[in-house]
């Protein structure tokens, strides 16, 4: 189909055989770059042989070996029918709810299509290692394991468009599958397997743009390998989770930092020159965040050895040596932007790798990763999604990690493998 927005088709999905597993709940994963600690990922493999996280993160000696492994691993489950395709092809209406919260979208096969094309909308950099890294991975086992998520703008009201109608439609009948995961989370997925149903959906959505909320890494992984095959089929469509942010908000967060080698003491003593700093009257990291929820400016919160220390009024003639001109006042004054640009490079002058910088979602976990290694962690404030949108819309991305859209899709319920 032809169009100047999203490109989405139908595919014959993967998804566990039921009878096969132990519960679907327990061979589901958060996405890989969620599951960073030791004790979680012995968690999921634990939890049932045939958990997806043997896929998407293999473990190995060296990285090529766990490729391979990962390429056997789901060609045997394919072939002892611990997952199988689907008989037709389809496009998925899944659904994620938790108390009051609620998320509803379709998971399909989207055309991959460069930034300049201005279809599908980056906001964040990205690392180059671990693009080469996952490329490795796709290209070994030909499939994508975990659907992007991506966010786009309905037309509102009540009907939201020919997507949202037929969304909710098809939610009101039986689902393929439900479970809850322990994080709370109630999963429930739909197959769309009616041509026309699909084609409301698919017109709908070539009139739209969309945002890459998370999965910016594997959207440039996607990026790559397809132009190595010279952009042609299977391989130049992505797995992705097209959600209507008019009708189901997306969550935002913050991603913090821990710097395990650079010590609270040092850090404080660093940034004095440039930046104010105080402690903060607080016992735990939730009340440190509250603390640091509306101070003006580029503002962090620093903790380790048990303390908070809250950094804040940058010196502007730092900020103007450190911070390139040539980006929009509100990128030149993000957190994220005087983070990586003054404090890491210029104060600290740590080195942009992964045994010197950790990038943790969960609050908690970062502040106790920066104790046991007598390091420090930066606990960051989100970020605005109507700031995110002003910079993609433009053409500028922020600082890798800057933020973190929810909830995110279950890795496992539905995966797609290259056919040709």
């Amino acid at each position: 189909m032809l169009t100047d927005g999203l490109d989405v088709t139908p595919f014959r999905g993967v998804r566990y055989v039921p009878e096969r597993v132990g519960s679907l709940a327990a061979v589901t994963s958060p996405p890989y770059d969620v599951v960073v600690r030791p004790d979680g990922l012995h968690e999921l493999q634990t939890s049932d042989p045939h958990n997806v996280v043997r896929l998407i993160l293999p473990q190995a000696p060296d990285a090529a070996t766990g490729h391979r492994n990962a390429a056997r691993t789901l060609d045997r489950w394919l072939h002892e029918g611990v997952l199988a395709r689907d008989d037709s092809p389809a496009l998925y209406v899944y659904e994620q709810r938790r108390d009051g919260e609620l998320q509803r979208g379709v998971i399909g096969a989207l055309r991959l299509t460069p930034a300049t094309d201005r279809v599908v909308l980056p906001h964040e950099d990205v690392m180059p290692q671990v693009v080469a890294e996952r490329a490795a991975l796709l290209r070994e086992t030909a499939a994508n394991l975990e659907p992007l998520l991506m966010s786009y703008q309905g037309d509102g009201g009540a009907d939201g468009g020919d997507t949202a109608t037929v969304l909710e439609r098809t939610a009101r009948a039986a689902p393929l599958l439900s479970t809850t995961t322990e994080d709370g989370f109630t999963h429930r997925l739909w197959a769309v397997t009616d041509p026309q149903e699909q084609r409301l959906i698919t017109r709908d959505l070539a009139t739209r743009t969309a945002l890459v909320a998370d999965g910016h890494h594997r959207w440039a992984t996607s990026l790559r390998v397809s132009s190595e095959h010279g952009d042609r089929t299977p391989w130049n469509r992505g797995l992705v989770l097209l959600v209507d942010s008019t009708r189901y908000p997306l969550r935002i967060r913050a991603i913090h930092r821990v710097l395990p080698r650079l010590p609270l003491v040092r850090a404080l003593e660093l940034s004095a020159a440039g930046f104010r700093s105080r402690r903060l009257d607080a016992r735990t990291p939730a009340a440190a965040l509250a603390a640091l929820a509306d101070v003006p400016g580029p503002a962090f919160v620093l903790s380790g050895a048990g303390e908070f220390h809250l950094l804040d009024r940058p010196d502007p003639g730092l900020l103007a040596r450190t911070i390139r001109a040539d980006r929009p006042a509100s990128w030149r004054e993000l957190d994220a932007t005087v983070l990586h640009s003054t404090l890491l490079d210029a104060v600290w002058h740590i080195p942009d790798g992964p045994s010197d910088i950790a990038f943790l979602h969960d609050t908690d976990a970062a502040v106790s990763q920066a104790e046991r290694h007598g390091g420090t962690a930066v606990l960051m404030r989100p970020v605005a999604e109507s700031t995110v949108r002003e910079l993609a819309a433009q053409g500028v991305t922020m600082p890798r990690k800057s933020t973190s859209f929810g909830p995110k899709p279950a890795t496992g319920l539905v995966l797609r493998v290259m056919e040709t």
